[in-house]
């Protein structure tokens, strides 16, 4: 099933979760509607409980709903399963996580290019397409280093750049900067705030930090489970 509004990347309709602990519901998510336009800079924020991880993995595909729809790029993804569901999450969205999730085995030009491998992505089309988000991430000079053998910063950097080199519709980041010395962070998310005026591709990201949500152009407020804020910024 198709929902074909053209300037939405996210739909959703009536989120519900709700958890069963030792017999008691929990009820996380206490039905949400919200819709994410094309290229917004998004920070969903609320308390620990809030529900917004919660939410962030229904959106992603990561958990499915009690009740609700959830379509990301026109198509119904909460009633998606299997491999369907696992093709469709790596081809529209891109992860960052604040433990940056390399694989250190992996040097920075194999872990950037790793998610093009599996979509299958042409020899040369890869490496144009690496070289090109190195050079706006910084790391020019970098491709061959493991993990291991840069910083904090520059890992996340690498992190950034595997998320957006494979021209996802979507990428959602959670809590990026925890890692991260407030100078370092400051920079990372100007950087991102760029890549994401450049491209276009639309950013959400999970985060109690201030700094993130200074930039953000939208801020929603989670609390018990339900928006109780919805800001828009110029």
């Amino acid at each position: 099933m198709e929902k074909k509004i053209a300037d939405k990347v996210i739909i959703t309709e009536n989120i519900r979760k709700t958890y069963e602990t030792n017999g008691v519901a929990v009820h996380a998510v206490r039905g949400i509607d919200l819709e994410i336009r094309i290229g917004e800079f998004t920070a969903i924020v609320g308390p620990s409980g809030s529900g917004k991880t919660t939410f962030l993995n229904i959106i992603s595909g990561l958990d499915t709903p009690t009740a609700g729809k959830v379509w990301l790029n026109g198509k119904l993804i909460s009633e998606m399963s299997g491999t369907e569901l696992s093709d469709f999450r790596r081809d529209n969205i891109g992860f960052i996580f604040q433990a940056y999730n390399l694989i250190p085995v992996l040097n920075v030009k194999e872990n950037v290019e790793y998610i093009m491998l599996l979509q299958g992505v042409s020899d040369k089309e890869r490496h144009e397409r690496v070289e090109k988000i190195l050079a706006q991430m910084g790391l020019e000079g970098y491709s061959r280093r493991f993990p291991p053998q840069l910083s904090g910063g520059q890992q996340q950097r690498v992190a950034v750049a595997r998320a957006m080199v494979a021209q996802p519709a979507l990428i959602l980041a959670d809590e990026p900067t925890a890692n991260l010395d407030s100078k370092t962070g400051a920079e990372l998310l100007d950087m991102m705030r760029r890549l994401n005026e450049e491209s276009g591709i639309t950013f959400i990201f999970s985060t109690h930090d201030e700094m993130i949500m200074k930039r953000a152009r939208r801020l929603i407020t989670l609390q018990d489970g339900m928006i109780k804020g919805d800001e828009t910024r110029s």
